[in-house]
């Protein structure tokens, strides 16, 4: 059987080849063996009337060893850990997902009561419903006629 080469083939692998050098250059993609990679989760942040709400993307990270707080009424830190995956007897073909310590503060619009926040694991999302401080919450006030 006759197999016809694509003369193309070995261009786009060198384009291909090129990118990913550019983006460990910059710091996207798999980085340098020895660089620091981020590891902190991307996330959704919604707010509805009375609460706020996150949501981040951690799977594999055992929650129990996330540490999760709320400080100054608005500021949002979630910390943990995800493990580097142990291969043996193999050699990496290529490494995207970040592994190692990581923290991630975010400013929340709007004060939480902390004593009030929720935190939920499951299928490797975080879910977390902050409810708005009472002094957040938008109040009526009443006009007063002077007679």
């Amino acid at each position: 059987m006759y197999r016809v080469r694509n003369p193309l083939g070995a261009l786009w692998n060198e384009v291909n080849t090129m990118q990913n050098e550019f983006a460990k250059f910059f710091g996207r993609g798999a980085g340098f063996p020895n660089a620091e990679r981020v590891a902190a989760p991307l996330l959704n942040v919604w707010e509805e009337k009375d609460s706020l709400f996150v949501e981040a993307d951690l799977p594999g990270i055992d929650p129990a060893k996330l540490d999760i707080t709320v400080t100054e009424g608005n500021q949002l830190t979630i910390q943990g850990e995800r493990a580097a995956p142990e291969i043996q007897g193999s050699v990496w073909v290529r490494q995207e997902r970040p592994s190692g310590r990581f923290i991630r503060t975010i400013e929340l619009p709007a004060l939480v009561d902390a004593d009030k926040v929720e935190a939920n694991y499951e299928h490797g999302v975080l879910k977390l419903s902050l409810p708005k401080h009472e002094a957040a919450k938008p109040r009526k006030i009443e006009v007063k006629t002077g007679a």
